[in-house]
């Protein structure tokens, strides 16, 4: 597999043809589809999920202490699935040696959504946070699996932005918290590309306001993302002159995650900053982080500026990495040496 984030585009529109993720026949450790019930679940809004339920699913064994767990959150629309087939963590997670949890954030598909509420369905269901996805898998962790204390925590792109807000909303749960190409507070860039992508979703009249009953293809914010997750670049070795027409029809022909789960979790993202509890301050945020933290991000990311988790870094005692490929978002690949190694080494660090 080239990159582990290769995956993010099919978990959004699949058959458009911009990458292909291969798991290039990686042995997956047995696992199954899980789902814990978190009953009506309180949002930090104060609005209520109906009969929430968090999906999940678990490699390897728990041991006696409890101790050697970490949680993998999902990515934008991915799911735990989706990281099971493509992303392959066990190539730096010894399953044999720790409880690997990948937990479906709310908005996945799996997890409590728009698309799959009976009693708020699509635009009846409730906005969340990055700060509920947290404490949603804290009941989820605390009343289902009995931990009390986790391992690392790591995360990739929305799951970058969850393992920094684990670090603030529980900062004695995790000995180590690891984000990959996510971000503790939204910058300007960060502001003026999400609220693109929303403006595009609101815009269309397919979409109804998430009124909709059959889910639409929209076009122009499925081709926005396409082009800001890698580089001008990738992209002309990607899709050349010819063939840009062919994968323009396969968008229009794709068949796309659907677009209310998509507008919930973007809304999660707009929402993000770690220093709101702090009155704005991020030094004073990462004085409450007590966690060990390696902050791993690329450098030509036109999905997600890398500057604020780079500033991030140096308020804390962190170990920072910075890919530099013209893969930008898609940089992360468990087999990059630098990455791996940095990986390996905080998790092995004063055991």
């Amino acid at each position: 597999m080239k990159s582990i984030s290769k995956i993010i585009i099919l978990c959004f529109f699949v058959n458009v043809g911009i990458c292909k993720a291969q798991n290039n026949n990686v042995s997956i450790p047995d696992s199954r589809q899980q789902l814990a019930s978190l009953n009506d679940f309180k949002l930090e809004s104060g609005a209520v999920i109906q009969d929430c339920v968090i999906g999940y699913r678990t490699y390897g064994h728990l041991n006696s202490n409890k101790t050697n767990g970490i949680l993998f959150p999902t990515w934008f629309m991915g799911t735990a699935k989706d990281i099971e087939q493509y992303q392959a963590p066990w190539k730096v997670i010894d399953t044999t040696k720790y409880f690997l949890i990948i937990v479906d954030a709310l908005g996945d598909g799996v997890s409590s959504s728009p698309s799959n509420s009976i009693k708020q369905p699509g635009a009846h269901f409730p906005v969340f946070s990055i700060r509920d996805m947290i404490e949603s898998q804290y009941q989820l962790l605390t009343q289902t699996l009995h931990i009390k204390h986790l391992n690392t925590i790591i995360g990739l792109s929305m799951g970058g932005f969850q393992t920094f807000q684990w670090g603030i909303s529980y900062p004695d749960f995790s000995s180590r918290l690891i984000p990959i190409v996510g971000s503790p507070q939204l910058d300007g860039y960060d502001l003026m590309h999400f609220n693109i992508i929303r403006e595009i979703i609101e815009a269309d009249t397919a979409f109804n306001h998430g009124n909709y009953k059959s889910n639409p293809i929209i076009v122009p914010a499925a081709m926005f993302i396409a082009f800001d997750l890698t580089t001008p670049t990738y992209m002309s070795k990607t899709i050349q002159r010819d063939a840009f027409y062919p994968w323009l029809q396969g968008v229009y022909k794709g068949k796309n995650a659907d677009w209310n789960n998509t507008y919930y979790q973007l809304l999660a993202i707009l929402g993000q900053d770690i220093a709101k509890s702090y009155n704005g301050s991020l030094q004073e945020a990462a004085n409450h982080i007590k966690a060990k933290m390696l902050i791993i991000t690329s450098r030509q990311d036109h999905m997600l500026s890398p500057a604020p988790a780079i500033n991030f870094s140096k308020l804390l005692p962190a170990k920072l990495v910075i890919l530099d490929s013209e893969m930008g978002h898609f940089a992360p690949n468990f087999d990059d040496p630098q990455e791996k190694q940095g990986i390996i080494d905080i998790l092995t660090k004063d055991e």
